[in-house]
């Protein structure tokens, strides 16, 4: 089968061009590389030192013997994705070729435009593109749980069976996102399911939580072919971010209350679900959505394990709850279905102390490319 994923030089997306390419799939990475530029736009590097696209392709065809294509442009270039999905002729596209930072949609109106022009634009391209050409192969896009928002009622997969005023339907689940990037998501979705309706496309929408981790089998397999790992206040991640600043003695950053409650997963549980959804398509015409975390944790919760932790390595780890830039709650309730993707063979990694100790050991290796400068968060959505 042939896999063209897009975004494929970003954290997801380099993991699961490489597994797929482990297990026998046929894979092209489509990338702007403007996640690179953004970095260097906003004076921040990832942990890990990750070298160009083109060498880190080359390493994994000196290991493996297996070469993965590269398509370098924006999808948001109508003319250019056109052409690249000729070339390659993909079976599924693996879309992950998204701004991905509610921070970074709240910067200021550039970057929320920015946010939302590349992310429903291109999603949009994508969606014409396969209704011209491409109407038998099957998307998978990376949603986000954060479409949800926290609703005081359990959240289903996707659709929600409703009985008002005597009558009864199913119906796509309310959406209350919290930034302009979860907003740009929601239209995402919008976008699919429409499509998928009127042109007859298969498609599925994967809501993930937030993904911690670094290695998975194959970008362990050499320094070159290792994952980003983000801790800044834009597009760092909780769990990764909170190693990291323990590995440096800062202490971890909880916003506001600490009760915020999400989804999490594995970065080796989020290679194995796009492979699931892969290896299962949709129908034609149908628009799943399946709900891609493993395990729920409130924030607080969280920072506490990587004290816990941390402590047992000989580090010195403190908690400070930081005034919260984000408008949310803080204490809420949150209970959230994840069944499909169990049905369909997912056997989670859970949370563990010796995951928790590869990554602070991994924080410890590389803490001298932390800019503690980036440390703390400097968006504020009041602002």
């Amino acid at each position: 089968m042939r896999v063209l994923v897009i975004g494929g030089d970003g954290y997801c997306g380099w993991a699961t061009a490489l597994y797929l390419s482990n297990h026998g799939y046929d894979v092209a990475i489509l990338d702007s590389l403007v996640r690179r530029h953004w970095d260097a736009q906003l004076c921040v590097e990832t942990l890990t030192p990750i070298a160009p696209i083109q060498q880190r392709l080359q390493r994994w065809r000196d290991l493996t013997g297996k070469s993965i294509d590269l398509f370098v442009g924006d999808i948001t270039d109508y003319a250019f994705l056109s052409k690249a999905l000729h070339q390659f002729e993909p079976d599924t596209i693996v879309h992950f070729g998204e701004q991905r930072s509610a921070p970074f949609s709240m910067i200021d109106r550039d970057h929320a435009v920015l946010t939302q022009v590349n992310n429903v634009v291109g999603t949009l391209n994508l969606l014409y593109a396969m209704k011209e050409d491409f109407p038998d192969c099957h998307l998978v896009k990376l949603g986000t749980m954060g479409e949800y928002g926290t609703p005081n009622i359990d959240i289903e997969e996707g659709y929600i069976t409703i009985e008002h005023n005597g009558r009864k339907d199913t119906l796509p689940y309310p959406k209350q996102p919290g930034s302009f990037y979860h907003l740009s998501k929601v239209h995402d979705s919008h976008n699919i399911q429409f499509a998928c309706k009127i042109w007859g496309l298969r498609a599925t929408d994967l809501n993930q939580g937030v993904v911690y981790g670094v290695l998975t089998e194959e970008t362990g397999m050499d320094e070159m072919l290792i994952n980003r790992l983000d801790y800044d206040g834009v597009f760092g991640t909780a769990l990764n971010r909170f190693c990291i600043q323990a590995a440096v003695g800062h202490p971890l950053t909880v916003y506001g209350k600490g009760g915020q409650t999400r989804g999490f997963l594995d970065i080796r549980d989020t290679v194995r679900c796009m492979e699931l959804a892969i290896a299962n398509p949709a129908e034609p015409g149908q628009f799943r959505v399946f709900n891609q975390f493993t395990e729920l944790f409130n924030i607080g919760e969280l920072a506490t394990k990587v004290q816990q932790a941390g402590m047992a390595m000989g580090l010195k780890i403190e908690i400070d709850h930081l005034e919260n830039p984000r408008v949310e709650l803080e204490e809420h309730y949150f209970n959230a279905k994840n069944t499909k993707l169990l049905d369909l063979g997912l056997q989670p990694h859970y949370l563990s102390d010796s995951l928790l100790d590869s990554l602070l050991n991994f924080a410890v290796k590389y803490q001298n490319r932390i800019d503690k400068n980036q440390i703390l968060p400097k968006v504020s959505w009041r602002r």
